[in-house]
């Protein structure tokens, strides 16, 4: 009797949890990442007058809750926030034409009553996940914010991956001594606090993040008091000119009178001279020298320099926020990243040291192979099943990381979202008169899902990539 043929084993689906956990994980990484562009514009957008309002389908609005008369009043604001504070979220959406129900109007509502209602129930918003305290769609902000936790674990794991892989194949190749030394320095950083070390790092970088726009600053005053020497030199008379020339007390003064005309010298001058207490002094009395005593006259020139920062002619003295979120952001991938790479070092180092036994790679060797092709041709693509699996069990714990940081302040800051700080604001409206449970259960039911999700997956390519486990 022939036995029953055998069930064909599909690697992929091994694991049913590592399928459901893969399919979720892509589902929400399309979500966040694929609308962060939009998420981004609409993030910061805030309706005062519908501050802390729960999710649209748990508010008990009554029939009327369009009606001007009965709730676009300061009564009705004390009588029932949630319905005052929907119905002024509709009108601020309606547009300006029908005037505004809010804070600044005293909660008096200016609207007509007879044709507005059904223009109102038109505009009617929908807050999936209700708001946070400054009237902001949190159901946009937690889009938003999974988009830069997912992203900054994704770049953090490739970071680590790519850190760990090379130093752990290049320790696993060389062997010997330098194996060994290079293996007791992971030994000694594993010893190390992990938090503790990503804190420092994250600390670190927040200090040079400050420095950085501490010389701009510095570089655009230079540039602007460059700028007014010259318009105020310009205009000047010569006896203006021979008057602050003969007031000069400091060399240095007497240079940057010299450079004028020069943009390109004047600049190191200015620089040097207001570099100390008495230059800053003296260049000031230079510039009001040169202006004829006249503050007025000296105040045009002021006045054309900040022209020409908004013209872009001369540098803004302010680090934009967008560029300081994106230090921030960087600093925190290289933190992360940094310090995660060590378990991917040893896994790969112990996975070639096997693999250079091999007789294919005695072979590479004997026909005179170099050491890159045979690293490329022949041992990554047997590293590459380690290097997924655990490449996918580092994004887990470096989202977590991240919303751990961004909780305590420390990582992703206001106004740019992240499900870490998110929950800390959530966690700030829980109190025994009033708690606004949705700030924090949907950051953390999210952070939850995708952590779980990740580690299922995970489990599952580890799975598929193991020879020895298979299914009868």
């Amino acid at each position: 009797m022939a036995a029953p043929p055998r069930k064909r084993d599909n690697p992929w689906t091994r694991s049913k949890a590592g399928v459901i956990g893969g399919l979720i994980f892509l589902l929400l990484t399309v979500a966040c990442l694929g609308t962060l562009r939009w998420t981004l514009k609409r993030v910061d957008i805030q309706s005062p007058d519908a501050a802390l309002l729960p999710p649209t389908w748990l508010m008990s609005l009554p029939d009327d809750w369009a009606d001007g008369d009965r709730w676009g009043t300061a009564e009705a604001r004390a009588e029932n926030r949630e319905v005052w504070g929907y119905r002024a979220a509709a009108v601020e959406r309606a547009g300006p034409g029908l005037g505004a129900s809010g804070g600044e109007s005293g909660g008096e509502d200016v609207t007509d009553a007879a044709g507005d209602a059904q223009r109102i129930r038109a505009h009617a918003p929908t807050f999936w996940l209700g708001t946070d305290k400054l009237g902001r769609d949190v159901w946009v902000r937690c889009l938003a914010g999974g988009g830069v936790s997912i992203g900054v674990g994704l770049a953090a794991a490739t970071i680590s991956v790519v850190i760990g892989t090379a130093y752990g194949a290049l320790a696993g190749y060389i062997g010997g001594r330098t194996d060994s030394l290079m293996m007791r320095i992971v030994d000694i950083l594993y010893g190390l606090p992990y938090v503790l070390l990503v804190v420092l790092l994250a600390v670190a970088g927040d200090s040079l993040v400050d420095r950085f726009a501490g010389a701009k600053a510095e570089r655009a005053l230079v540039a602007r008091n460059a700028f007014v020497v010259g318009a105020a030199y310009e205009r000047a008379t010569a006896e203006w000119r021979d008057s602050a020339g003969s007031a000069l007390t400091l060399e240095g003064s007497r240079e940057v009178l010299a450079r004028v005309g020069d943009e390109k010298a004047l600049r190191p001058a200015v620089a040097s001279l207001q570099s100390t207490e008495e230059g800053a002094k003296e260049l000031d009395g230079l510039i009001l020298a040169l202006s004829g005593g006249d503050a007025e006259r000296r105040q045009t020139y002021e006045d054309a320099a900040t022209a020409a920062v908004k013209d872009g002619v001369l540098p803004s003295p302010a680090l934009d926020e967008s560029t300081r979120s994106t230090l921030r952001v960087l600093i925190l991938l290289v933190a992360i990243g940094g310090v995660s790479w060590l378990t991917m070092a040893r896994v790969i180092r112990g996975q070639v040291l096997s693999l250079k036994q091999q007789p294919y790679m005695e072979a590479a060797r004997a026909l005179g192979i170099s050491v890159p092709r045979q690293f490329a041709r022949h041992m990554l693509p047997n590293l590459l099943a380690p290097i997924i699996v655990y490449a996918t069990l580092t994004v887990p714990q470096a989202i977590l990381q991240e919303s751990f940081l961004s909780f305590l302040g420390i990582g992703i800051q206001p106004p740019l979202p992240s499900w870490g700080n998110l929950a800390a604001e959530g966690l700030a409206e829980l109190n025994t008169v009033r708690s606004r449970w949705w700030l924090l259960v949907f950051p953390c039911a999210l952070l939850g899902t995708t952590l779980l999700a990740l580690n299922f997956m995970g489990e599952g390519l580890r799975e598929a990539f193991d020879p020895k486990r298979t299914r009868s």
